[in-house]
């Protein structure tokens, strides 16, 4: 994943879509995949103890994630 824009950051971006955190997970970035897939997949589940009002937060979260995947720049 040399930059932003590259092939890679697109496949990684389209990991997060289908599974939050696999993208960074893809990039090498173990700890942002963590911490993205817990708290998402957390405001998931609250939100269906709560019919669907915590979507207000899951989904923001879900897509910070896929763009933080496609704008992701190597050091």
């Amino acid at each position: 994943m040399s930059q932003q824009g590259s092939a890679g950051n697109v496949i990684a971006a389209i990991a997060s879509f289908f599974f939050v955190g696999l993208g960074q997970l893809v990039q090498g970035r173990i700890f942002a995949a963590i911490i993205f897939c817990l708290t998402t997949y957390a405001a998931y589940g609250i939100a269906t103890f709560t019919f669907g009002l915590f979507l207000i937060v899951a989904l923001p979260l879900h897509l910070w994630c896929i763009i933080d995947a496609a704008r992701y720049k190597a050091d």
